[in-house]
């Protein structure tokens, strides 16, 4: 993992990637350049757009891609000892966590210390992309891997003060949450007691309908009767009027059976004191039969004052023989 150049009378020999020579040190440079990933760690201030000063932690991961380049910028010249003569390692995560800083900057001190902390994603991309672009990057022939911050936080009295204006928030929040509860709860019971009201109202509407169905039954019922009482009435009417009619005509005909009866009476009334015998003979009859008959009606009346009567048979039979011819 190290990228070893030797260089002799100030030229390079030899170079490569894990490679192992024989060299004279008299003569001889060692440089040797660690070519595994690196995980820098970084931390530093910033102020925000309302004046407040946040501290920025995280790491940068970044691999030496183009030792050569590296080897030309910074010193990694081995002592005798296979120790670096200079600590120029530092000076290269010195130079990365400037860039970084420098690709931070401007976007922190244009926000507020609240946004601040909650743009962690915000920073990691503004770091990646200002030590991608960077030109002091590209020059030391190094590749970044990616960016992570770790955390961002503010001074400890604005943090206890932002814990209290949270606290007070969410405790605004938790009573909002209170007052949404009971008025969702007192809402629910004014829909409760509408609906009841709403019911209250349809049945009393039913019951409404209802009387004035009943209302009109009756009507109908009082109507239908009153048609009943009119029919009966008229039926009556018609009754007494039919039977005034008769009464009427049973008078006329009584009177006039009393006139007839009277005319008959005093036609009659002449005849009344007269004797039968006197009827009979203003009869006029000539039939001998009928004077023979009232004979035999006078002998039988004086029939104690006769004694003895002969009446022959041929008188007899001359009498049956023409009553039979007339018959």
């Amino acid at each position: 993992m190290t990228y070893v150049l030797h260089y002799r009378n100030g030229k390079v020999s030899k170079e490569g990637r894990g490679i192992s020579f024989f060299y004279f040190a008299p003569s001889s440079s060692i440089v040797a350049i660690p070519m595994g990933s690196n995980d820098l760690p970084f931390i530093f201030n910033e102020n925000t757009n309302d004046y407040q000063t946040v501290t920025i932690q995280g790491q940068i991961s970044y691999k030496i891609s183009d030792p050569k380049i590296l080897a030309d910028t910074l010193d990694f010249t081995l002592n005798d000892n296979g120790q670096y003569k200079k600590n120029d390692i530092e000076k290269l995560n010195q130079r990365i966590i400037n860039e970084a800083q420098t690709a931070t900057a401007a976007f922190i001190q244009s926000i507020k210390l609240k946004d601040a902390i909650r743009s962690a994603k915000s920073i990691e991309e503004r770091i990646r992309e200002g030590l991608t672009s960077s030109h002091p990057i590209s020059m030391l022939g190094i590749g970044i891997l990616g960016a992570n911050i770790l955390a961002i936080t503010a001074t400890p009295e604005m943090s206890r003060a932002l814990e209290t204006e949270t606290r007070e928030k969410l405790q605004q929040e938790a009573d909002q949450a209170i007052y949404e509860r009971r008025n969702f709860a007192v809402e629910q019971e004014r829909k409760i007691r509408e609906s009841e009201l709403n019911t209250e109202i349809a049945v009393e509407e039913k019951q409404k309908q209802i009387a004035e169905k009943k209302m009109e039954t009756e009507i109908q019922r009082s109507d239908n009767e009153r048609k009943l009482r009119e029919m009966q009435l008229e039926a009556d009417i018609s009754v007494e009027t039919q039977r005034k009619m008769l009464i009427e005509q049973k008078t006329s005909n009584d009177k006039t059976e009393a006139d007839t009866q009277g005319y008959l009476e005093a036609m009659l009334n002449p005849y009344k004191n007269m004797d039968w015998k006197t009827l009979t003979a203003l009869q006029q009859n000539s039939d001998p039969r009928f004077n023979m008959a009232l004979a035999f009606r006078l002998l039988a009346e004086n029939a104690e004052k006769i004694g003895n009567l002969n009446i022959s048979p041929d008188l007899l039979d001359s009498l049956l023989h023409r009553s039979n011819d007339d018959r």
